[in-house]
């Protein structure tokens, strides 16, 4: 791959995509484009079932960005081909690191990009370069200029070719477009990887590799492991009990206690962000006491066990959530909000089930990590997909809960249903429904590239 040639070319390409346009399909196809160069300049690469895998899900973002437009479909986008370039690039450094080389590479790219040497030929810089500037270029120019000059003092026809019309573009955009289109294709094509990237990879690996050495491994210097395991023994012991005694006061509150409508919201948010804290707090204890021997030691048997039921005891704390979220939805009706609660304990399920398997298998904490990451971007890309505002719309109808006319205003892309639930109430046609017609209209006369294709197919009749 030719840097030299492909990061000018694809600022090129961005300012023609996105000059006196907003962001829409451009950055779908400026998307697209990255995927299809990743897969010829790396085609040799694509060697494991995940490459082709990140190909599809980076390609189904990019299609999905172009049809809404907003910020979950944005950031699947970005994940999708960030992942894609980084693991036929990199493909032995752990994704997680991924998060922290993009916040290097934003600050690092300012200085890096005066390294000409780094992506610049070095045959071009010394085979004449400069004297074929001044040959080819500059003098020809000097001498264009001065007859031009000369000829226009003689004949006003001729100085009109210049001065009779002016250029209709914007500089500044077009400055402005030139250096972040430049700054972005170079941070992507020649975005830098610490060594200590590379040295410190094996302590992100899923298995340990020197076992031996690990067995022994205290904590403390001042407690040999037998202290310990005793420790944690008591401290899991004490911990279960202090969750289970949680767990029958909070479904006693949630199942048995009377809540007034009103103090519903409040003490749902409440205790939601008790399990919040309980999961974190669940999964720091274990990553504490099996970051390494323990995993091995034969003598911990009971310490797992008891691992393995403060696994379970937060597993049905997570259900006994679920189920008051689903109580507060049938009250309320579904919001942005309560569907992210659903998204947030499900990805908490799957940490308790990786950590399960973290004991079990006696994988690194480093094994947890990695798998979530996958989880997280699998729970983006699922987001950018759906319609949630149209999903919210129709079950808040169908249960004739949470369809005041403000709040259905406020969700995207239920334009259809909102609209026809409204035209039997006689709700629209004038007034607030009259100008949430005229966005829809706005934004369909977007210009195609600053389109988001959702609204091409809203009936608006």
């Amino acid at each position: 791959m030719k840097k030299h040639q492909i990061i000018p070319a694809c600022s090129l390409i961005f300012i023609l995509l996105f000059y006196n346009e907003a962001m829409g399909v451009n950055l779908a196809i400026f998307g697209l484009l990255f995927i299809g160069l990743i897969c010829y300049f790396f085609q040799d690469r694509f060697t494991e079932r995940s490459h082709l895998i990140l190909v599809v899900t980076s390609v189904l973002s990019c299609l999905a960005f172009a049809w809404y437009g907003d910020f979950p479909s944005f950031l699947a986008l970005s994940m999708s081909i960030l992942f894609l370039h980084f693991r036929t690039q990199d493909p032995e450094l752990k994704i997680i690191q991924i998060f922290p080389l993009v916040f290097l590479n934003a600050f690092a790219t300012l200085g890096r990009v005066f390294m000409f040497s780094q992506w610049l030929p070095e045959q071009k810089i010394h085979n004449n370069f400069a004297k074929k500037l001044v040959a080819y270029v500059v003098i020809p120019l000097i001498f264009l200029a001065v007859f031009f000059t000369a000829y226009s003092f003689g004949s006003e026809h001729f100085s009109s070719l210049l001065t009779d019309y002016t250029l209709d573009l914007n500089l500044f955009e077009l400055i402005v477009l030139g250096v972040l289109g430049f700054y972005i294709s170079f941070s992507f094509w020649n975005y830098w990887v610490p060594e200590i990237c590379y040295e410190k990879n094996q302590l992100l690996d899923n298995e340990f590799n020197n076992i031996s050495e690990i067995k022994n491994q205290q904590t403390f210097s001042f407690l040999d492991l037998d202290f310990e395991r005793k420790s944690g023994e008591i401290t899991l012991v004490l911990l279960n009990f202090m969750l289970l005694v949680f767990i029958i006061t909070y479904n006693y509150e949630q199942f048995f206690e009377t809540v007034e409508a009103s103090k519903l919201s409040s003490a749902t948010h409440e205790r939601v962000n008790a399990v919040i804290f309980s999961i974190i707090m669940a999964v720091g204890v274990i990553l504490f006491y099996f970051k390494g021997g323990f995993n091995f030691d034969k003598k911990a048997a009971p310490l797992k066990k008891l691992a393995k039921i403060w696994i379970a005891l937060n597993g049905v704390l997570i259900v006994s959530t679920i189920i008051k979220n689903s109580e507060y939805v049938s009250f309320f009706g579904l919001t942005y909000k309560r569907l992210g609660v659903y998204a947030f304990l499900i990805l908490a399920v799957m940490g308790l089930i990786f950590t399960f398997l973290k004991i079990s298998r006696q994988k690194t904490n480093a094994y947890l990590f990695n798998q979530m990451v996958w989880c997280f971007y699998g729970t983006i890309l699922l987001c950018s997909f759906v319609n949630w505002g149209n999903l919210i719309t129709n079950y808040n109808i169908s249960v004739n809960k949470g369809v005041e006319p403000r709040f259905l205003r406020s969700l995207h892309f239920n334009d259809e249903s909102r609209n026809a639930y409204f035209s039997t109430l006689n709700i629209g046609g004038e007034g607030q429904g009259y100008l949430e017609e005229n966005r829809v209209e706005d934004h369909k006369n977007d210009p195609f590239l600053s389109k988001a294709l959702y609204y091409e197919f809203v009936n608006t009749k």
